[in-house]
């Protein structure tokens, strides 16, 4: 009696891990993932299996850099062997364009770093931003939004509380044509005289501000004039945002030529590059032709959310 009792107890054990649903989906992973042995040791599949690696590229750390300071990482790429024998297995020969990539996320991430204001995106990413810092010039916000949307372009525009308090209507217009906000404080101080309770204020106010009237919680801080110390950034990140300067400087507000403008900018643009602007005349003048000119340059133009994100530009 004592052995069918202990045969059914190993019986109904078996039964139980066998039907667990973890084992399952592992299960389930492996046919997906496991090619037949037969299709393996074919030469397609060895030839593939033997270039993959001069084909990968690893993922590069979040790091702080002695001049840039916090430089976001970067998706490596892994060839994905099985993927890409199925993407070339109707013609049976090998073909490095019909390769399948997987992304690789780095170990190291800007959240992992201490707090550090970023001056520029990854070096190896192919996309610069637009830093729009909006305490004044309205009558040039309409022409600006309108080039942006013309080249289908999303910016990132940093909005003064006290600008939004007064002009609540153009903040939802700049959400609603889909760019992204950010805290450029309430009334433009010298971020690097405040007490810490001050700066705290100055960005909290702001904050609710922009809520209140466009809906958006900001992720990212823009001190008037460039100016911080090392306490200012801890403060925004203690309110869960990260501070932007910028790589490349429009210097709009000394009202330079339309081709003044676009020569600073192009020839000092890059792979990761912020670029510092006013709704100015001088930047609505420019913006077309440097977004075409940026665009020539095989750089796309995104928020300062996609470009610091570690997502790797494929195509």
């Amino acid at each position: 009696m004592k052995k069918v009792t202990l045969i059914l107890f190993i019986g109904l054990a078996g039964w139980i891990l066998v039907n667990n649903p973890m084992v399952n989906k592992y299960v389930s992973t492996l046919k997906v993932n496991v090619l037949p042995a037969g299709k393996q040791t074919d030469s397609l599949y060895q030839t593939i299996l033997k270039h993959a690696s001069t084909y990968n590229i690893p993922p590069s750390d979040a790091k702080i850099d002695p001049i840039w300071k916090a430089i976001p990482g970067y998706n490596g790429l892994k060839v994905d062997i099985n993927a890409s024998y199925k993407n070339m297995k109707a013609k049976g020969v090998f073909d490095s364009k019909k390769l399948v990539f997987t992304q690789i996320k780095p170990k190291v991430h800007l959240k992992n770093l201490p707090a550090s204001p970023i001056y520029r995106g990854n070096p190896d990413k192919p996309m610069v931003s637009f830093i729009i810092n909006v305490a004044w010039g309205n009558e040039y916000l309409s022409e600006i939004l309108a080039t942006l949307k013309r080249h289908h372009v999303t910016a990132s525009f940093f909005l003064e509380g006290n600008w939004v308090k007064k002009n609540p209507e153009l903040a939802k217009m700049i959400v609603s044509a889909g760019h992204e906000v950010g805290n450029h404080s309430y009334s433009h101080p010298d971020m690097e005289r405040l007490t810490a309770s001050a700066a705290r204020e100055q960005l909290i106010k702001t904050n609710e501000v922009i809520e209140a009237a466009t809906g958006k919680k900001c992720e990212w801080f823009a001190p008037p004039s460039g100016s911080y110390r090392d306490e200012t950034v801890k403060i925004a990140r203690e309110l869960n945002m990260n501070t932007v300067m910028w790589t490349v400087d429009t210097i709009d507000w000394q009202k330079p030529s339309p081709e003044t403008l676009i020569n600073r900018v192009i020839s000092k643009i890059g792979n990761g590059s912020l670029v510092l602007m006013h709704p100015t005349e001088a930047t609505a003048k420019s913006l077309d032709r440097l977004i075409t000119m940026i665009e020539k340059k095989h750089l796309q133009i995104g928020p300062v959310s996609e470009l610091v994100s570690e997502e790797r530009i494929t195509n």
